[in-house]
């Protein structure tokens, strides 16, 4: 696999444009936490551009299905190198509806490149070594995130929040240099009659309802849902309790590594329980983390539940993305993965809000017991569903 060239280039991107995404995520918060005082208001402006990647997700996913991967690609990554311009002028005047524009043009074109990008992993590399570039590749982004968020801090000590966009404006152009590069044989089209759909999703409800690992495993996926959906919002909590700005990057750094190890674990744990139990078990861990958080005000048990959370899903999600690559039929991956994008993007926009409402109301100690029961509760309600349907998830051969 590493002899693959295709495999460089995706990595070194990913590796650079989570530079500049990191980068403008933090000048997010920074713009938000001076022009926005309200967590319920913050809540509402990043779930503008979740919606707006909802409403996109089924003409992506068909869009993907019926055209060349890279040129997907390619256009998609002009279109987020273009939506930085938006942020430039949001600072320039001071207004948060420019900041809005920002949102929704960056979600438009993510909900295009990433649901590409996931369906492009299983044409440049052989079926057995899905996993394990699932979780570099998922290493290299959280690699990105602890670097970028811990540069991004360090620019606004000594530099103007426009340094920041300015970075990743360059490293969007970046990644849009990579994408260029790739070589994929995308000649031999799938048989299935699938691909030649014309209505969004009509396809995926189907093998939704015959796959039943597929369909399990993913609403398994939508428990890490309400930690990383009000991740943001909880740093920005976590900071005012402590009244410390620095604890913001330590919970950054802490939660990459751990996830990083998590991605490497699990390639031995595999070796040694059944995929259904890595799923089961580690959706427990993410219950047990948030209700830590109800100890906020202090920092060890902060770091605790982050490092917990990250190593969690970074053994999860490396888990669950090789299931979908394996199980679901190629001619639909990228309405699946559109699919997939816009069913996150739905709860995103549902704990955003709930989050943000949650902080003002009971604050975040007593939200975090809300989320645990809520994820523990779900957790155990999937359980007793996959016992008594007979489900058995494990990894199956691809399907063409």
């Amino acid at each position: 696999m590493w002899r693959n060239g295709n495999v460089w280039i995706v990595l070194i991107g990913e590796l650079i444009a989570g530079l500049g995404l990191w980068s403008g995520i933090i000048g997010n918060l920074e713009f938000m936490q001076e022009k926005v005082p309200s967590d319920f208001h913050k809540s509402l402006i990043l779930a503008s551009g979740l919606l707006a990647g909802v409403l996109m997700g089924p003409l992506a996913g068909r869009i993907i299905d019926q055209s060349k991967k890279k040129n997907v690609l390619i256009v998609s990554s002009i279109a987020r190198v273009l939506s930085v311009l938006f942020m430039f002028v949001a600072i320039s005047t001071g207004s948060i509806w420019w900041m809005v524009l920002f949102l929704i043009s960056l979600q438009i074109s993510a909900s295009f490149y990433f649901p590409a990008l996931q369906a492009t992993l299983p044409l440049i590399v052989k079926e057995q070594d899905l996993l394990q570039l699932n979780g570099m590749h998922m290493n290299i982004a959280t690699i990105a995130r602890v670097t970028g968020t811990a540069i991004a801090g360090l620019i606004l000590v000594y530099w103007p929040i426009q340094t920041l966009y300015m970075m990743s404006m360059i490293a969007y152009a970046g990644l849009l240099g990579f994408t260029f590069l790739l070589k994929i044989d995308e000649t031999k089209k799938p048989k299935e009659k699938l691909a030649k759909g014309k209505s969004g999703f009509k396809e995926v409800f189907p093998m939704l309802k015959d796959n039943k690992v597929v369909l399990m495993t993913l609403l398994l996926a939508l428990i890490p849902v309400l930690f990383i959906g009000s991740f943001n919002l909880i740093v920005i909590n976590v900071s005012e309790i402590q009244d410390s700005s620095s604890i913001k990057g330590m919970i950054y750094a802490v939660e990459g590594i751990s996830f990083m190890l998590g991605t490497f674990a699990v390639k031995y744990i595999g070796t040694k329980w059944k995929i259904q139990h890595i799923l089961f078990f580690f959706v427990y861990v993410i219950g047990f983390a948030e209700l830590l958080l109800f100890f906020a005000d202090m920092a060890f048990i902060t770091l605790l539940a982050f490092a917990l959370f990250g190593f969690a899903i970074g053994c999860f999600f490396p888990t669950a993305m090789t299931i979908f690559q394996k199980q679901v039929p190629k001619a639909i991956h990228g309405r699946f993965f559109s699919f997939r994008n816009m069913m996150d993007r739905v709860s995103f926009q549902v704990v955003l809000l709930s989050t943000g409402a949650l902080l003002d109301i009971i604050g975040l100690p007593y939200m975090a017991i809300v989320f645990a029961i809520t994820s523990i509760c779900l957790s155990t309600l999937f359980l007793y569903l996959l016992k008594r349907n007979r489900v058995n998830i494990q990894l199956q051969p691809e399907k063409i």
